[in-house]
C-alpha cells in the first residue's frame, strides 16, 4: 500500500536527481524500479568519464535518461518541479538556480514519510556510528528483523521498496540528512552536540536547529534518549513532546563486566536504553557487549606491538572527539598524534587543558594545525604552571609512527586522534587511519 502511495506521488512529476554519489546512485536505481520507462534526469559536477565503470554501463543502456554533467550542471535545475538531492549539497548554493515552485527533498525524507516499519534514529556530533552498530547487533541477537541504514549503512531508497511492517531500521542521521526533515523517528537518540560543519552552516544556531529535526515531530508515544550532561541538549529537548530518557539512568557495569577498553560508556548506555524500550533481555545485551568490535577509524584497536598498544581514532576531526577518546582509554594514553587541516576557526583551549591535566607525555604534531595546538598548550601551561609534554613535528605518517615507537613508554598507549580534518597531507580520514595501521604493523 505504501509503495502505491509513493508511486502516486512521484508518477506525474518531472524528477531530477541532484548529486550522483552513493545516495544518488541509490535514488536512480530505486526510481527506475518504480518507473521502468519514466524519463529521469541526473545532474552532477562530475564528467561522464569519471563515473564508476559499472554504473556507466547501466546509464548508457538507459534510453529514458537525461544527463547534466560538468561545471554547468546547476543550470538544469530550473526545468524541474521535484529535485531529490544528496546530503552534501548545500541548499543555499543551489537557490539561485531554482524556480519558485520547485520541491527539494532527499531520500531520507522519502524513507521517513513512507517507511512501514519502526525507525530508531541516532544523531550527535560524535559517537553515532558506534551507537548504531551496538543497537543493530543487540537487536539482531534478540531476533529482530533489524537493518543498519543511513550515514553508516546502506543508502535507503531501494531498502524502502523491500520494507515490511515488522522491520526495524537503525538510521544514523547526520546533520545534512536531518536538514528539512518533516518526520522524526519513533526512538530518537541524541548523544552530544559540539561545534562542527561551520564551513557548511552560516552559524552554530543554524547547525543546532538542523539537529532538532530528530525530535521535532515526535509525539507522546515516541521516545527521546539524550545526554543530560550537555546544557545545550537539555535546553533544546524542552521542545520535544516525546518521553524523555536521560542516558545516565542505566549502570552499564551492572549488566556486564566485560566492557572493551575502547568502548565509550555513553554510546553503550544509549544502546542499552534502546534495548530496554524494546524489552530485550540483559543476557542478549551482555553477549553483544563482550564480542563487540569497534568501527574502523573510531577508537579502533590496531594491536599490541613491542609492548605498546596502538589505537586508530582518525575519525576524530574535532577537539571534543579527541577529548572523548582520551577519556575513554584513560590514563594509559601517553602518546597522542594530533593536527591536520582547518575547517574554519577551531578553539583548542579545552583540548590543551585536557592534555595537560591527563599528563600526556608525547605529542606528535601534523601541519598545519599542529602549530596552533602547540601554541595553545604552551600558553595554558605557562598560566597554570604545569609541565609541558615533549613535542615532535611530523609531515607524514611514516615519521609519526617511528617517533611513537621510540618514545611511548612500554605498556602504554599511542593514540592517533587528530582533532582536525585530514586534508593538509592526507586525502581523507580513511587514508590517514589506514597509513597509521600500515606503519604500526610495518615497524612491529
Amino acid at each position: 500500500m505504501f509503495l502505491q502511495q509513493l508511486k502516486n506521488e512521484l508518477e506525474n512529476k518531472k524528477i531530477l536527481i541532484l548529486g550522483f554519489g552513493e545516495e544518488g546512485i541509490d535514488n536512480y536505481l530505486a526510481l527506475r524500479k518504480l518507473f521502468p520507462k519514466k524519463l529521469l534526469s541526473i545532474a552532477d559536477k562530475l564528467e561522464l568519464k569519471n563515473f564508476d565503470k559499472r554504473i556507466l554501463g547501466i546509464l548508457k543502456k538507459d534510453h529514458n535518461l537525461k544527463l547534466y554533467l560538468g561545471k554547468n550542471y546547476l543550470n538544469s535545475l530550473k526545468d524541474y518541479e521535484l529535485i531529490i538531492k544528496t546530503p552534501g549539497i548545500n541548499i543555499r548554493s543551489i537557490k539561485p538556480f531554482l524556480k519558485k515552485k520547485v520541491e527539494i527533498i532527499s531520500q531520507t525524507d522519502i524513507f521517513f514519510k513512507y517507511c512501514p516499519g519502526k525507525i530508531i534514529g541516532v544523531t550527535g556530533t560524535k559517537g553515532k556510528g558506534t551507537t548504531c552498530s551496538l543497537i543493530y547487533e543487540i537487536l539482531k541477537k534478540a531476533g529482530f528483523k533489524a537493518y543498519l541504514v543511513g550515514n553508516i549503512g546502506q543508502a535507503v531508497f531501494q531498502t524502502l521498496l523491500r520494507a515490511k511492517t515488522d522491520d526495524i531500521f537503525i538510521y544514523e542521521l547526520s546533520c545534512h540528512q536531518l536538514q528539512n526533515l518533516k518526520k522524526s523517528p519513533h526512538i530518537a537518540v541524541f548523544l552530544n552536540l559540539y561545534p562542527d560543519h561551520l564551513d557548511y552552516y552560516q552559524n552554530l544556531k543554524e547547525y543546532y536547529q538542523t539537529k532538532e529535526s530528530i525530535f521535532k515531530y515526535q509525539t507522546k508515544k515516541d521516545y527521546l534518549i539524550f545526554n543530560p550532561k550537555q546544557k545545550i541538549l537539555r535546553k533544546l529537548i524542552k521542545k520535544s513532546k516525546a518521553q524523555k530518557i536521560p542516558i545516565r539512568d542505566i549502570n552499564v557495569k551492572k549488566i556486564s563486566k566485560d566492557i572493551p577498553q575502547n568502548l565509550n560508556l555513553l554510546d553503550l548506555e544509549a544502546s542499552i536504553l534502546v534495548a530496554k524500550i524494546l524489552k530485550i533481555s540483559e543476557e542478549n545485551i551482555r553477549q553483544v557487549i563482550k564480542s563487540f568490535k569497534s568501527l574502523e577509524h573510531r577508537l579502533e584497536f590496531v594491536g599490541k606491538y613491542k609492548g605498546l598498544k596502538f589505537y586508530n581514532d582518525s575519525f576524530a576531526t574535532i577537539p571534543e572527539a579527541t577529548i572523548f577518546a582520551m577519556d575513554t582509554l584513560g590514563k594509559d594514553v601517553k602518546t597522542l598524534i594530533l593536527g591536520g587541516s582547518k575547517k574554519g576557526e577551531i578553539d583548542f583551549s579545552n583540548l590543551a587543558q585536557e592534555i595537560l591535566k591527563k599528563k600526556i607525555e608525547n605529542l606528535i604534531l601534523f601541519p598545519s594545525t599542529g602549530e596552533d595546538i602547540w601554541q595553545t598548550i604552551q600558553l595554558i601551561s605557562l598560566a597554570q604552571g604545569k609541565k609541558l609534554p615533549k613535542h615532535f613535528w611530523a609531515n607524514n605518517m611514516n615519521k609519526a609512527v617511528k617517533i611513537a615507537y621510540r618514545n611511548t613508554p612500554k605498556g602504554n598507549i599511542c593514540l592517533l586522534s587528530p582533532a582536525c580534518a585530514s586534508f593538509s597531507i592526507f586525502k581523507n580520514y580513511k587514508e590517514r587511519g589506514n597509513l597509521f595501521k600500515k606503519y604500526v604493523k610495518d615497524y612491529a
